[in-house]
């Protein structure tokens, strides 16, 4: 998304390009050339024994904070181990307008956009002449796949509730016109967006759409809530006195240990605009609000989204926020956790820290923007069984990277002097969180995007790309760095400590003269309990022997220090998202904005040449022998 490319902060505070320069200068560890290879990176995984073989006692999202002892005595004998045995996806064919797999895999389409929620209900099927209604697209999936979960139903591994984000989608791929003409082309675009809780069930060995009374769509006019310490605020009540309504721009997700969804608010901004005369507060220019918006146009029909309208005034402060929804109650209202704090949220990822406090990690997703962490004030059962969510009452830190290879996490609280001089209250600083993480200075990131906690309690973070970087040196010559990076670190007292000792994990180019292996921009980053590490990017691509890759998904075995491709999407599409069965035995991703939704590019899922309007899809990935995914 052109959006995705811009950068609001201005602060001047110390950028990671240039902790990065002094860090990597200093490292003698790092003498292996200019830069970590791509075999470095695997071996660092499994030299600090990350990702354990046989740590069953991992959730099933491949990340718990407990390891069966021994498991790294495991990693350190298993130096032949093959945790990836499968055939990789030449580059030949990690290319063109369908997506392609490994010879060893499968793939099915499931619920593309317009897929209709219930069993006979409207569909859309792709027709650029018959495109859905407003009403007709509350009924239907939703477009611009992105973060999901599956939750189970019995086993899981052939029923469940899919909670699954719907970030963006043009005007000229869901309208099919650039410009909304109507109130009516406005309703259509913000009923695409948002979430959608599908029950599917795998019926007669191929996944689909049951019919269920948990399946609903929250889109951007669906009621929600407030909650924590800005819920009440003056910062979230118009002179108009609407309810609060919608969600937008939900990027990647997490999940919680009580059964809920969480889902992250990224690129608000770009939805609202101004109609008259507008000046911008300094708070609106860091949160990248500008009079045109993005080019959807909703402020010309929706006057909630004028920010030139008086009655609508911080309208705006009702988005960018982690949004908790209970996918097995259909009656619930969305709650938006107001104690996350108020940013381009990537994803929320949650682990259980030391006294057993919900410990969420999260990423602001502009270049030179922050990372985060909260840590709810006590053991989060302890506190639902006192009617108090783990996610509104707590502490939210924003991370501080030192030369050294050391790090703070700096509190972000009216109690500070500095916040004191600067913020009325608790409220305002959550509201303009990136304005406090200006103040106490924090460390200008790469484009923060999916954050994962590996079992020994090591945090990993890819930062996507960031052209804008400058002044390269010898131990750091990606500047700009147009394919970006991973790094990691890990908090001192199982995740609520103060303090953290971090490190660079891999530089995507050193990837780039391998061909099983060539990737750039990654985003989507998880790990499942047997070791592996899958790696989904978003962005610039290499070149590899003459061919332009695709976006793609690979998986990385620790043990033999590889990289094989497993899949890659169509031209012009994010390969994003993933969720797996409790068997491991079926895997979803997504396919999102295939051809940028240009049907002269891809028509997918369709068949090539019918003309039709390409549409975002999930996509089911089994091996041909049945085994886990990943082997």
């Amino acid at each position: 998304m052109i959006h995705d490319n811009g950068s609001s902060n201005k602060s001047g505070n110390r950028s990671f390009e240039d902790v990065l320069n002094v860090r990597m200068s200093r490292r003698s560890t790092l003498a292996r050339g200019a830069a970590l290879s791509a075999t470095g990176f695997l071996a660092a995984l499994a030299g600090n024994k990350l990702f354990a073989p046989g740590a069953e006692a991992a959730t099933a999202q491949g990340f718990s904070n407990t390891v069966a002892q021994g498991a790294g005595t495991a990693i350190a004998q298993a130096g032949g181990s093959q945790l990836i045995n499968f055939a990789f996806l030449p580059a030949a064919a990690a290319t063109g307008p369908v997506p392609n797999i490994s010879s060893d895999y499968q793939y099915d389409v499931l619920i593309p956009w317009g897929t209709p929620l219930q069993p006979g209900g409207p569909v859309y099927d792709g027709n650029p002449a018959t495109r859905p209604t407003a009403e007709q697209q509350t009924q239907q999936v939703g477009i611009g796949h992105d973060g999901m979960w599956l939750f189970p139903i019995g086993t899981g591994n052939d029923h469940g509730i899919l909670a699954i984000n719907h970030e963006y989608g043009t005007n000229q791929h869901v309208l099919g016109k650039e410009v909304p003409a109507s109130l009516e082309d406005v309703r259509l675009s913000q009923h695409a967006h948002g979430v959608s809780v599908v029950e599917i069930k795998k019926t007669n060995g191929k996944w689909q759409v049951a019919k269920s009374n948990k399946s609903r769509r929250i889109h951007g006019n669906t009621p929600v809530t407030f909650s924590g310490p800005v819920a009440g605020s003056a910062l979230l009540k118009t002179a108009a006195g609407n309810a609060p309504l919608g969600t937008l721009n939900n990027c990647s997700n997490g999940k919680t240990p009580w059964g809920t969804y969480l889902t992250c608010e990224e690129n608000f901004n770009g939805y609202f605009g101004a109609t008259g005369q507008w000046t911008r507060s300094p708070a609106q220019a860091r949160y990248g609000f500008s009079a045109a918006g993005a080019g959807y146009g909703w402020h010309l029909f929706d006057p909630r989204f004028d920010l030139s309208n008086p009655s609508y005034k911080n309208e705006e402060n009702r988005f960018g926020w982690v949004v908790e929804i209970d996918p097995m109650n259909p009656a619930q209202t969305p709650v938006k956790r107001t104690a996350l704090g108020r940013f381009k949220h990537e994803n929320a990822e949650l682990v259980i820290g030391k006294s057993k406090r919900a410990v969420v990690y999260m990423g602001d997703d502009e270049r030179f923007d922050y990372i985060y962490k909260f840590v709810s004030d006590g053991n989060w059962r302890l506190m639902q069984a006192r009617g108090i969510s783990p996610l509104d009452q707590g502490k939210l830190y924003v991370a501080k990277f030192n030369d050294d290879g050391t790090g703070n996490w700096l509190e972000l609280t009216i109690d500070n002097p500095v916040l004191k001089a600067k913020f009325a209250d608790q409220a305002e600083v959550l509201t303009y969180t990136r304005l406090a993480a200006d103040a106490l200075g924090a460390t200008r990131m790469d484009r923060p995007e999916w954050i994962a906690a590996a079992p020994n309690g090591d945090i990993y973070c890819t930062l996507t790309n960031n052209t804008q970087r400058t002044a390269p040196d010898a131990p750091n010559p990606l500047a700009p760095n147009p394919f970006g990076h991973i790094i990691k670190w890990r908090d001192r007292n199982n995740h609520v400590g103060l303090t953290f000792k971090w490190d660079i994990v891999v530089l995507a180019k050193d990837t780039h003269s391998i061909e099983k292996s060539a990737f750039g921009s990654p985003d989507g980053l998880w790990g499942d309990p047997d070791g592996r590490l899958f790696i989904q990017t978003d962005g610039n691509q290499p070149t590899v022997n003459g061919v332009q890759l695709n976006d793609q998904m690979l998986v990385a075995d620790p043990n033999t220090d590889e990289i094989r491709r497993i899949f890659s999407g169509v031209t012009g599409s994010e390969v994003t998202g993933i969720t797996v069965t409790p068997d491991r035995r079926t895997m979803f991703v997504n396919l999102q904005h295939p051809g940028d939704g240009d049907p002269s590019v891809t028509n997918f899922p369709a068949p090539q040449g019918s003309g039709r309007v390409p549409r975002d899809s999930t996509i089911v990935i089994t091996r041909k022998n049945g085994g886990i995914i990943g082997s």
